[in-house]
């Protein structure tokens, strides 16, 4: 690794933020990626997780790769469907979408709904598990496809979170290594 790196990477967690042993969180402080902080994590408003992106990424000139989690999943793409400023985004490592339009989910998670379905206009690996608890695995490969790029499917993975047992999960930072490189860069 070198001591300048092209990009900052901006760790995008979901509802009710990442935890302690959340391999963001771990990430977060074996690796320095930085955490876009929200106001609210328990009642997430789309809108202002929006903004707070946008206003993330235009307070500085390098091009970030975003690091998304559940949720932080739909606030990129999202995001990519209203924002002006794409192009600050060289490219994004999507893991564990949730399926949106499951009747199970808390109220705050459903108000996010409907999902954006266009293609990200920047490199992306969205990265599934076969026994997520919060999207099947035949809607998580319909939205991974609609949001084009790569598709990595772990196989029994639940979640993809700190319960999954994933520690400092070094087989997604080689994903997020790949992706930086597809994205014209290095991790």
């Amino acid at each position: 690794m070198t001591a300048v790196q092209p990009f900052r990477f901006l760790l995008l967690p979901g509802w009710q933020n990442s935890g302690p042993g959340h391999w963001q969180t771990l990430w977060e402080q074996q690796l320095g990626h930085e955490r876009l902080q929200q106001d609210d994590w328990w009642w997430p408003r789309r809108g202002d997780w929006m903004a707070r992106l946008e206003d993330t990424l235009l307070a500085d000139e390098r091009p970030a790769v975003l690091v998304a989690h559940s949720l932080g999943c739909h606030l990129v793409a999202a995001w990519a469907s209203h924002s002006q400023q794409t192009r600050r985004v060289a490219g994004a490592l999507l893991v564990a979408p949730p399926d949106l339009a499951r009747t199970d989910l808390p109220p705050q998670v459903r108000a996010w709904a409907p999902v954006a379905l266009q293609p990200l206009p920047f490199a992306s690996t969205v990265v599934l598990s076969a026994d997520d608890p919060y999207c099947s695995a035949e809607r998580g490969l319909q939205i991974a496809a609609a949001w084009g790029g790569e598709i990595e499917t772990l196989g029994a993975a639940g979640h993809i979170n700190g319960d999954s047992g994933l520690g400092d999960w070094p087989d997604g930072q080689a994903l997020l290594q790949a992706l930086a490189q597809r994205a014209g860069g290095r991790a």
